[in-house]
């Protein structure tokens, strides 16, 4: 499971015009699931997502997580974090990416695991053509993978 986890200061998913998810600071979530991921997988990603220390504290260090500094997340499916691009000019999907069905569980599973722990988390809209804007604050970006 991956998760491409960016700090933001504001960020927006749009379908087909309208705004179906919105943050200000917090995270962005960007995130692919793979063929052998399961529920366990899952939890470690979203433990370490929840607590990953982003957010600086007064001395300007990464000590915060999203939490501390009582952000949201903002969790997008993407599927293309799973591609295959070791060989040619055209990314594979065959390999690793996981089957839709299995994707949208997991996916799902990852954003009640994160409102269970106290989080206030918006979504994007699974498998649609989805336009994505952000601040990103940093910019941090980080490539979590468990």
């Amino acid at each position: 499971m991956i998760g491409l986890v960016q700090r933001v200061k504001q960020a927006s998913v749009t379908v087909e015009g309208q705004c179906v998810g919105a943050i200000e600071k917090g995270l962005l979530v960007l995130l692919g699931v793979e063929m052998d991921d399961d529920l366990a997988k899952m939890e470690k990603l979203a433990h370490k997502v929840i607590h990953y220390r982003m957010f600086s504290d007064e001395n300007d260090k990464m000590n915060l997580n999203v939490q501390q500094v009582s952000g949201s997340l903002l969790v997008v499916s993407q599927f293309t974090l799973a591609a295959d691009t070791s060989r040619g000019l055209r990314p594979s999907f065959a390999e690793r990416a996981a089957h839709p069905e299995k994707a949208l569980a997991l996916y799902q599973a990852f954003v009640e695991y994160c409102r269970e722990k106290g989080l206030v988390v918006e979504t994007g809209e699974f498998a649609a053509d989805m336009q994505v804007s952000l601040v990103n604050d940093g910019p941090v970006t980080f490539n979590l993978q468990v």
